[in-house]
């Protein structure tokens, strides 16, 4: 399996440049990292762990900004976002950063799409939190069509672009969708617990799941699994990346068992001294 990572990289953590390098240096396969604009004092959106949440979420940066520091000081790590909140972007815009952040590292991007836990943090962004899920897949079509070889027009639901030149293009080569039906765009997973409009979402227009945790697979899988091939997917072709996940020798034993390709471990948010000592002990795991 490959082994990559996951941080919320901060203004008081190790930096993108030094937790970059220090991971193509040990054999990590990648780097991936979250996502919060900012994070409203006065809300009553629950923390998603419950409790209090950490201070970390409020001070995150920016993902693409840190990820292009990450891209320029190395050669073979892969870059990801777990996961972009799409529905508080400016898709015209994102599609350009995802664009751009992929050419320049070579095809190493992997976009991690998420539909967002924090109420007030989207309405901010002015998304009406009842149909969020329907603004992303919008979304995600305008990008795929400013991602296509030829000027492609869309015109969707709460979105539209005319047909336009629209470089650079992201350099992973389109998958299939279905026969003859090509998905533009660098690899695309999407983030969320388990459930039918999930999974739906993910057969209708990415290439896999994030699975928060890594937990609950035994059961999940067969059901995705199910909903893809409906979907006149190729079986072979749906990449399944637990995220965020807390290793023990057990449970990356288990994943390797159900087929699974790559995991992403959590890093916690933590000065260059700490994160480099829990980076050699996930060595075991490479």
């Amino acid at each position: 399996m490959r082994i990559a990572t996951t941080i919320f990289l901060t203004d008081r953590t190790v930096s993108p440049v030094r937790l970059a390098r220090a991971l193509e240096e040990r054999g990590f396969s990648g780097l991936y990292l979250p996502e919060h604009t900012h994070i409203p004092v006065s809300r009553d959106t629950a923390a998603p762990m419950g409790g209090e949440l950490p201070e970390m979420y409020g001070r995150t940066l920016d993902p693409f900004v840190a990820l292009g520091q990450a891209s320029a000081v190395t050669e073979r790590l892969h870059l990801g976002t777990g996961i972009t909140l799409v529905a508080q972007h400016d898709p015209i815009d994102l599609a350009k950063q995802v664009a751009t952040l992929d050419h320049l590292s070579g095809g190493r991007v992997t976009l991690g799409v998420g539909y967002g836990w924090n109420v007030e943090e989207a309405a901010d962004h002015g998304v009406e939190w009842r149909t969020r899920r329907e603004l992303v897949r919008d979304r995600m079509a305008l990008m795929r069509a400013l991602w296509a070889p030829q000027p492609t027009a869309y015109a969707g639901r709460f979105s539209s672009v005319r047909a336009s030149a629209a470089y650079p293009k992201p350099v992973q080569a389109p998958r299939e969708l279905g026969p003859g039906v090509p998905l533009h765009g660098p690899r695309t997973l999407i983030g969320g617990q388990a459930g039918p409009k999930l999974f739906a979402a993910i057969a209708d227009h990415a290439d896999g799941w994030l699975p928060i945790g890594g937990g609950g697979l035994t059961e999940s899988l067969p059901v995705l699994r199910r909903t893809w091939e409906t979907a006149g997917r190729d079986p072979k072709s749906l990449q399944v990346v637990p995220y965020a996940v807390q290793p023990t020798p057990g449970k990356m034993a288990h994943y390797a068992a159900l087929g699974i390709e790559e995991v992403v471990l959590q890093l916690s948010s933590e000065p260059e001294a700490e994160v480099l000592r829990v980076l050699d002990g996930f060595a075991q795991y490479l």
